[in-house]
């Protein structure tokens, strides 16, 4: 019984001993530092921004970053100094750098500079122009934002602005978002609508409806260059009211070029040459003073 008895409890002691020594035991816990592999949700800037040269027919050659998408420059900023921060800062995000920005061909090293954020941020400026993208360029080579509110352009390798070229089709060749200049009777305004605006006006047609908050009650601002950028909603008669818009908000006022252009609670109503097809709303919130107006003739703001 003796002799049984030692066996036992030198077996017992050997697999104590062969367990604490297996590798799998401490496979069993992963290594404090394998989060740290990870990378983080937002990647910083962490390097110098390289400015080179893109170009399309229109507007020739402009200013892009490394990856070929478009910068452009505010008119309301000062030489080294920008003034566009908050929602303005979200709609066009500054070009930033964490060192002295890098030139590409065909780039004037020499007009490169940076100027400080008040967040302490580094933003790249080309000819004393803070540069700047546009959220609604999607891919390399988009200009979405040119010449948008009449105080974005894209810059030119001199650190110009550079002015919209107008198009050259032929006569007879109309544009897609071509607007009868002389309508053949009373303007329609309907409802559309979308999952983040709700409801807004539109034509009947179904293509968006904007107001011009520089505008005063029935009378508008909006001429030469802007009204081409951002056409109004004419009339031959007394408009119309559709489903779910309040015919007594309707009216009309007489443009300084005798057309007589519809308006909703005092608001004159435009349309935006950008928007191609019904329900596109790429004017909303332009320059932070377009937007879409409500069923009860009021600017709609984007949540």
């Amino acid at each position: 019984m003796k002799t049984t008895h030692f066996v036992l409890s030198a077996l017992a002691g050997l697999a104590l001993l062969v367990t604490a020594c297996s590798p799998q035991a401490a496979a069993t816990t992963a290594p404090p530092t394998m989060a740290a592999t990870e990378p983080p949700a937002v990647v910083p800037v962490t390097g110098e921004a390289i400015v080179n040269l893109g170009e399309n027919d229109s507007l020739g050659s402009f200013l892009v970053d490394d990856k070929g998408m478009t910068l452009y420059l505010f008119t309301k900023d000062s030489t080294n100094t920008s003034a566009c921060y908050d929602k303005c800062a979200v709609a066009w995000p500054p070009l930033l750098t964490t060192g002295n920005a890098v030139a590409g061909d065909g780039v004037d090293a020499s007009l490169l500079g940076t100027t400080t954020r008040t967040d302490g941020t580094t933003q790249v400026t080309y000819n004393g122009w803070p540069l700047y993208y546009y959220e609604k360029d999607k891919a390399p080579g988009d200009v979405v934002g040119q010449n948008v509110g009449d105080v974005w352009f894209v810059v030119s390798p001199a650190g110009e602005m550079i002015g919209t070229a107008p198009t050259e089709a032929p006569a007879t060749e109309a544009p897609a978002t071509e607007l009868p200049a002389a309508p053949a009777g009373p303007a329609t305004v309907s409802l559309g609508e979308n999952d983040t605006l709700g409801s807004f006006l539109v034509d009947d047609k179904g293509m968006t409806l904007y107001l011009f908050t520089k505008d005063t009650p029935n009378t508008t601002v909006c001429y030469d260059k802007c009204a081409t950028a951002w056409p109004p909603l004419l009339t031959n008669g007394e408009p119309l009211a559709g489903e779910g818009v309040d015919a007594s908000l309707l009216g009309t006022t007489n443009r300084t070029d005798g057309t007589i252009q519809v308006t909703y609670n005092g608001w004159p109503l435009y349309y935006y040459e950008k928007d191609q097809a019904p329900g596109d709303v790429v004017g909303q919130d332009v320059g932070g003073v377009w937007y879409v107006v409500s069923a009860a003739g009021e600017q709609v703001t984007t949540p």
